[in-house]
């Protein structure tokens, strides 16, 4: 770990000489100093919220626990053998679910990575819970990236998780405790947050709007899902973070419902989203040997369901 001394000095001086126009870390360094009134040099306790507030926002958050919870094991799976923590959080940073061995436990519980810390960068300055929250991207804070000399031990990858009405829900963050975990390695990790964030959001986006039809498209980044969901009068009533770009929706919280046809324009027969529908039946018909049953589950769909769909998309039983 750095001298307290010096690493407060190398921030200082990244802060003072203009470091933090040209770098988002400095910037956020700045934000730490400027905007929190942070010291990077104190040495202090994370702050750990009250076992109601934590119960009260983990209640909050209790359909996107659900889906997240196969998909966080999953990522532990992948990381937990490395000397690496998974944690959950809120929007506001506050850790609401954890992933770690018995024997790194009390390591992470000294650095105040356990659930009900508060890693918000007002509270933490520059950290990969507190940073990914406030620039709402994915990133990796890496040893003496960290705003607080204590903190610079650690190494985080972090990634936002978007809700089903557009906004930031939550984030995702891998810390490892090993001294020798590489740059590299942190890559590696940052592709597998970000495909487990993108997953939830999926799992949640499908679960908020169960009784509507989906139509999904394939997008040319792999883990960001474009997905929109449609009633039965053939409304738009959902989209994901990504559909809502592509379509021109607000990007945050509801739109009116718009009909389908107007949004993916059909008038000239099947275009756009019902193309790609199409071929994602297609796909999973061709995957399972035409067992519409399977197709249906690997679609996450009813069997009903997915006939309905075949019907109106032109495409026969095999």
């Amino acid at each position: 770990m750095p001298q307290p001394t010096a690493h407060a000095d190398r921030v200082f001086e990244a802060i003072e000489t203009g470091g933090a126009a040209r770098s988002r870390l400095a910037a956020s360094w700045r934000r730490s100093v400027e905007n929190h009134g942070l010291d990077p040099a104190e040495h202090r306790s994370a702050k750990v919220i009250d076992a109601l507030s934590l119960h009260h926002r983990m209640r909050a958050l209790d359909q996107l626990r659900r889906v997240a919870s196969p998909r966080l094991d999953k990522l532990y799976q992948l990381v937990g053998l490395s000397g690496c923590a998974v944690l959950f959080t809120d929007a506001d940073g506050v850790v609401l679910e954890q992933r770690v061995s018995a024997s790194d436990e009390p390591t992470f519980r000294s650095w105040g990575l356990h659930n009900g810390a508060d890693w918000s960068e007002a509270c933490e300055g520059t950290n990969g819970i507190g940073t990914c929250l406030a620039e709402t991207r994915r990133l990796i804070i890496h040893r003496d990236e960290h705003f607080l000399t204590r903190n610079t031990a650690m190494s985080c990858i972090d990634a936002p998780v978007y809700g089903a009405d557009g906004r930031v829900v939550a984030a995702i963050d891998v810390s490892s405790a090993r001294v020798e975990q590489t740059a590299g390695f942190n890559r590696l990790i940052a592709a597998q947050v970000a495909q487990t964030a993108r997953a939830i959001e999926e799992a949640n986006f499908r679960a908020a709007y169960a009784g509507a039809r989906m139509i999904r498209a394939d997008a040319d980044d792999d883990d960001c899902a474009v997905l929109l969901a449609v009633d039965t009068d053939d409304l738009v009533i959902g989209a994901t973070r990504k559909a809502r770009r592509a379509f021109g929706l607000a990007l945050e919280g509801a739109f009116a419902p718009r009909p389908a046809a107007d949004l993916l324009g059909r008038d000239d027969g099947p275009t756009g989203f019902e193309k790609a529908e199409r071929a994602t039946v297609i796909r999973a018909l061709a995957r399972e040997g035409g067992n519409v049953s399977a197709a249906a589950r690997a679609l996450g769909i009813g069997r009903a369901t997915l006939y309905r769909r075949m019907k109106r998309l032109g495409i026969a039983e095999n």
